[in-house]
């Protein structure tokens, strides 16, 4: 199945190197909270609604297909979007994704560009994950010691593929809280740091 909506959506964000973006689709009045991440192949697209508890990524290719399956997420959707069996009219997971599709942008702008806190519930398993507001970056070349990989995972899952490599390169981690009031603007480390390229 095509989503044709998230073609047109890439196209902008390509043309404004943003990686994600957020949107909302909105479903038999329920809103479905969105994030389109374009810093990996395949793609990937985050579902939620975050009051009922209901979060999933699905993969996207670089034609803008999915596989229109939603596996044990699909009694959840239904009974969310208060559906009752119909044999004559029977919901589907491509109608979801037809709806979905709906609410997707054509363009976006810097404000829809999702915070690590945002993306978090889709991307749970993280090491830590009640810390979910970004501190900073930590050179461990400082006291001699090495990146560790559960944080080079968690930069990759709330932030990007990018930072990613650039940690692993540079022996940098991501820093990370518990407390809102602690949350930082993230900045590109090697642009702000001494580091050798």
């Amino acid at each position: 199945m095509i989503l044709p909506n998230l073609k047109l959506l890439h196209s902008n964000m390509k043309k404004q190197q943003i990686k994600k973006a957020k949107f909302q689709s909105k479903i038999n009045g329920i809103i479905f909270n969105n994030i389109f991440f374009i810093d990996s192949i395949p793609y990937k697209l985050a579902i939620g609604v975050r009051d009922k508890n209901l979060y999933f990524e699905i993969p996207v290719s670089s034609e803008f297909t999915i596989r229109p399956y939603l596996g044990d997420k699909y009694g959840e959707i239904c009974k969310i979007l208060g559906l009752k069996y119909d044999k004559n009219n029977p919901y589907s997971p491509k109608k979801f994704f037809e709806s979905i599709n709906i609410g997707i942008p054509s363009k976006v702008c810097l404000k829809d560009v999702p915070l690590p806190h945002e993306i978090a519930p889709y991307r749970s398993h993280v090491n830590q994950p009640e810390k979910i507001y970004f501190k900073g970056w930590w050179d461990n070349d400082l006291r001699g010691e090495k990146v560790q990989e559960s944080n080079l995972e968690k930069t990759r899952a709330l932030l990007d593929e990018e930072a990613y490599k650039m940690c692993k390169k540079h022996n940098m981690s991501s820093q990370w809280s518990d407390k809102s009031t602690d949350e930082k603007m993230v900045t590109s480390f090697w642009k702000n740091t001494k580091k050798k390229t």
